[in-house]
């Protein structure tokens, strides 16, 4: 199973230098990618913007958005952007994409909370026509850059909804899942796996998750209140139950890395919730 790690540009105050360091200490570690998570109404950077930097001091890890919010953004622009960083990673990015659950990312662009599924369905198919040279518009003319890969980047759907699953069966290559109960995640990859065939499609979707964690003396407190202001929006007890999710431990790091690899995961991303640069080795010497 691989191992990813998060970058640290959700995280309110983090300095410029911190992101791209963290991005070049995880090129020269044990990491198989560098992911970045999104939000409109939040104090973190833009994830498209920050993989272009991270995909200019770094060589080797793929860069990933774990997930960007696609119904907030117009289909064709984010085409072209993914494509873009795609060209200046040389073929690294791996697109990970949802609808989320905030209305207020939503109320911010004007966008509509109640139709994101069906946006996203149309999304999908036009990013498709965009990175195969087909005019998004009959009569426009194609949308370059060509992504180094012929069809795109690669393309996972985070989703929880049966409706979503499906569509990461037909439109994906992979699956998207959070952390929590690896039976659980599985059940989810299982529906994108029974979706994948009944499309005809060959081999078999990518299995991907994520986890929050804060390793070191005093990072267990500031990166469960950083998980819990994020979380904000679910309302108290919920954002409480999520900022004990925070992995603090190594014990507890390894466990969960040994429960996903028994069902198959193909890859395990970390997502920081504190900025110390630190973060990088702790988590290399548990996983490395």
């Amino acid at each position: 199973m691989k191992i990813g790690i998060g970058l640290p540009a959700n995280i309110p105050g983090v300095s410029r230098d911190s992101v791209l360091e963290w991005a070049r200490k995880a090129d020269s570690g044990p990491f198989s990618s560098v992911g970045i998570i999104d939000r409109v109404v939040y104090p973190n950077w833009d994830p498209l913007i920050t993989l272009a930097a991270a995909a200019a001091v770094t060589q080797r890890v793929r860069l990933m958005t774990t997930i960007l919010i696609a119904p907030v953004r117009d289909a064709t622009l984010l085409a072209k952007q993914a494509a873009s960083i795609d060209v200046l990673a040389g073929g690294r990015l791996t697109l990970g994409l949802g609808v989320g659950r905030r209305e207020d990312d939503y109320a911010a662009v004007s966008g509509r909370f109640d139709r994101r599924g069906r946006r996203f369905d149309e999304q999908l198919a036009l990013m498709k026509r965009v990175w195969s040279g087909e005019d998004p518009v009959d009569g426009t003319g194609p949308v370059g850059p060509e992504p180094v890969q012929s069809g795109g980047p690669e393309l996972l759907i985070g989703a929880f909804a049966p409706a979503a699953i499906k569509r990461a069966g037909r439109w994906a290559d992979g699956y998207l899942g959070g952390g929590g109960d690896p039976q659980s995640a599985l059940a989810m990859y299982d529906s994108v796996v029974e979706e994948w065939n009944s499309c005809g499609r060959n081999g078999s979707p990518r299995f991907v998750a994520t986890n929050a964690f804060a390793l070191g003396p005093g990072a267990a407190d500031r990166g469960a209140d950083q998980y819990r202001h994020y979380n904000q929006f679910l309302g108290p007890e919920a954002a409480d139950q999520a900022a004990r999710r925070v992995l603090t431990s190594p014990e507890n790091i390894r466990k969960v890395i040994q429960e996903f690899e028994q069902v198959g995961l193909d890859e395990m991303v970390f997502l920081p919730q504190v900025t110390d640069l630190d973060q990088v080795d702790r988590l290399a010497e548990i996983v490395g």
